[in-house]
């Protein structure tokens, strides 16, 4: 990996890229990587018209807020023990792509699971991928996202 990107942090001013009209957005191919329209797969999650009903889904939903600039979704799909007061969104950040690698646990069955994930991007030219492994649980019966750890 050329470049890890930076981690999303507390107190940076950065300005938020405008999001794309919701509408035009929901018929549009999910960013996921999954065989849908945004709009039948994760924005619905984002709309919370829907829960993400395993662990690599709100991962997957996760990747797609990161993609589209929605904080608000990010914040509240993380858990309460290790949500920052706000994600800064890097505007020169660009996400091209997500691979999921493997998954342990995470189903309707499970209260905890990991992903572990590639996640490809563009950055002012330079293209990088994070390599990360996702740590999930259960709060409050829907899927949030922890934590997760840098794997090379």
């Amino acid at each position: 990996m050329a470049r890890r990107p930076t981690r999303p942090t507390r107190n940076s001013a950065a300005p938020r890229p405008a999001a794309a009209p919701r509408a035009s957005r929901d018929a549009s191919p999910c960013l996921c990587g999954l065989p849908a329209s945004y709009g039948e797969c994760c924005g619905r999650f984002h709309a919370t018209t829907a829960a993400a009903p395993t662990a690599e889904r709100l991962m997957r939903s996760r990747y797609s807020a990161f993609a589209v600039g929605n904080e608000p979704y990010l914040l509240s799909s993380w858990h309460p023990a290790t949500r920052p007061t706000r994600v800064d969104l890097d505007p020169a950040m660009r996400w091209a792509g997500l691979e999921i690698l493997a998954t342990t646990e995470g189903s309707a069955f499970h209260t905890t699971g990991t992903v572990t994930f590639r996640a490809r991007y563009t950055r002012r030219g330079e293209e990088g991928a994070l390599h990360e492994r996702s740590r999930f649980e259960r709060h409050e019966g829907a899927w949030v996202y922890v934590d997760g750890t840098f794997v090379e």
